[in-house]
């Protein structure tokens, strides 16, 4: 027994010894409670806890442990592994593979303006906070299955951590609330406000002929008494500054007799939220590819074509009651793509390239 303590002893410490050695200098800040300035532009204020306010030392030391390989079981991915800032900090598999080889179950979903979100997280909303969200994964077998004590350990062991948890935080002693807010504030840094609609609407860009066609099918009414003057109604849960709704759907894309995974029911035991899942923003759409809960569409083509005729079930939101017995939206093809080219103008390049939301280990 003695000789197993003082092997793992001699593990831990060459682990740290390593960890240390081979990354870049990421000395704490000398302020650790100067406020984090959040760049939000035309959005409304977001929705800060008050209990974890952002301050730019906390901001830091979420963005190291978003991506620290120690917090999953055989220290071999992060956080960012399966939400890539190219892809607008989401995952182009079908599902994420685990450090066990095996795929997640549901599609990875992206991660920016959070600090808007209000109700809920994960596809079915199991996590109340954005806190909360952050410490299932990495507990979660499919995906990085470890245990919060190990990672305790892990980040206990080296000084670099301990010394970035004082300034953050005033304590050297690292807990599972600590590390899950210090992501919190990390993930609530990541804003998304520049894409090519976002310059448009201030002055700085035009939109295309095709383009601005599909801005007006996407703002406006499916109206079928007037076929000239109908829209596909996307802004009606795709609304607002951050192109969605924040509530629970179910969108069409299965009948009940279809329905494999009963989404928001899971969590809310209510038959009424059969196959309802998150209605997620469309900003960056075009880089977060396969879509839906499920990955089960490729392209924004196949989207567009799914909504131009979705399937009736019990638990179909009401919007989409008007359309099914027309035989759907009735779009044709150059509308079609008019809608796709437009969500194209919502991709924000400025988020993938923001040096901020990188791994600072690279």
């Amino acid at each position: 027994m003695k000789s197993f303590i003082t092997y793992s002893s001699i593990s831990l410490l060459f682990i740290a010894l390593i960890f240390q050695s081979c990354k870049k200098d990421m000395s704490p800040m000398s302020e650790p409670d100067s406020p984090y300035t959040l760049n939000y532009g035309s959005f409304p204020p977001p929705n800060i806890s008050p209990d974890n306010k952002l301050t730019k030392s906390g901001v830091r030391l979420g963005r190291m442990l978003f991506y620290e390989k120690m917090l999953s079981k055989n220290n071999s991915i992060s956080c960012g592994s399966c939400h890539n800032q190219q892809n607008a900090f989401s995952d182009t598999n079908k599902f994420s593979i685990g450090v066990g080889g095996l795929p997640g179950g549901r599609h990875a979903m992206a991660i920016f303006n959070m600090a808007w979100n209000t109700n809920g997280y994960f596809w079915d909303g199991r996590a109340h906070l954005l806190r909360e969200q952050s410490l299932m994964p990495i507990q979660d077998h499919l995906e990085m299955d470890e245990t919060l004590p190990s990672v305790i350990s892990k980040l206990q062991a080296t000084t670099m951590y301990s010394q970035h948890f004082k300034m953050a935080f005033g304590t050297e002693t690292i807990t599972a609330e600590l590390i899950s807010k210090a992501l919190e504030q990390f993930m609530n840094s990541i804003v998304s406000n520049n894409s090519k609609f976002d310059q448009y609407l201030t002055g700085n860009a035009s939109l295309t002929q095709e383009e601005e066609r599909g801005r007006f099918l996407f703002f406006t009414e499916y109206n079928p008494s007037f076929p000239s003057a109908s829209g596909a109604d996307c802004q009606h849960c795709h609304g607002g500054s951050n192109f969605e709704n924040d509530n629970y759907m179910n969108n069409g894309l299965d009948s009940d007799a279809n329905i494999a995974d009963i989404g928001r029911q899971i969590v809310t035991n209510n038959p009424s939220d059969r196959g309802k899942f998150k209605v997620t923003s469309l900003r960056n759409i075009e880089l977060t590819p396969p879509y839906m809960h499920d990955g089960r569409f490729n392209t924004l083509e196949e989207v567009v074509e799914h909504y131009d005729s979705v399937v009736e079930s019990s638990t179909l939101d009401g919007s989409f009651l008007q359309q099914t017995p027309n035989g759907g939206l009735n779009l044709s093809s150059s509308d079609k793509a008019a809608l796709v080219a437009f969500l194209r103008t919502l991709t924000d390049n400025t988020l993938l390239n923001n040096p901020e939301y990188s791994n600072p280990f690279n």
